[in-house]
């Protein structure tokens, strides 16, 4: 079986990484000066793994509907793996979550995305970031900054400047997956392909890894709507 792949060669990294992007494409990152026989030859040990990962019915699909004009009163939103609804208030001047529930400006209403993707963004580093030292020192890994971001093509990665950056729809998922993506992405600090040593990595700190990318495989369409 024949993969098509891109490869990008920089004079700043120093290891040689496969990633397969959300819309199945397969890249290629190496070090300037690395031979097309060495990159074949890794390319080739992970055969199985991406042929699995391009063929899976993963959610590259488009949006389930399109994003209404406003919020409106009862309205749900996702918040770490619950949907909870959103109630249009006069005397909030930003968003809270409060009682399991989302309270909205009435005034902001007609700002829809806007409004909540900026919440989330802030959420995402208020919870996302801290658990990622955590991660970090219980693996004995160091990393140089970690960041959110808005990416539509992937959860999480992990530069050859050892910074690891995650995508803030994730403040969308429950706790059990964010660990496990930023465990995912610190483990390539220790290892950067996706060999049996990266997963057996994953697997000691989160034993349950599998559910949490079943979890996302089946929700991935959903967490990529922009309201």
């Amino acid at each position: 079986m024949e993969l098509d792949y891109a490869i990008v060669y920089s004079p700043k990294r120093k290891r040689l990484t496969i990633t397969v992007e959300r819309d199945r494409s397969i890249v290629v990152k190496a070090p300037t000066g690395t031979s097309i026989d060495k990159i074949q030859e890794v390319v080739e040990s992970c055969k199985l793994w991406l042929y699995e990962k391009t063929h899976h019915e993963q959610k590259y699909h488009p949006p389930l509907h399109p994003p209404g004009k406003e919020l409106v009163n009862g309205e749900s939103l996702p918040y770490l793996g619950r949907n909870y609804q959103l109630e249009l208030s006069d005397s909030s001047n930003e968003i809270q979550f409060i009682n399991n529930h989302f309270l909205v400006p009435k005034a902001q209403a007609k700002q829809r995305g806007d409004i909540f993707k900026n919440w989330y963004i802030q959420q995402a580093k208020e919870q996302i970031l801290p658990r990622v030292k955590v991660n970090a020192k219980r693996m004995g890994v160091e990393f140089n900054l970690a960041k959110i971001t808005d990416s539509k093509y992937r959860w999480g990665s992990c530069t050859p400047k050892n910074n690891v950056i995650f995508n803030w729809r994730l403040i969308k998922t429950p706790m059990f997956v964010i660990d496990y993506v930023i465990v995912h992405e610190l483990a390539h600090l220790l290892e950067s392909n996706h060999t049996s040593i990266f997963w057996n990595i994953v697997a000691v700190q989160v034993p349950n890894y599998q559910l949490a990318k079943k979890w996302l495989r089946e929700h991935g369409n959903v967490l990529e709507e922009d309201f």
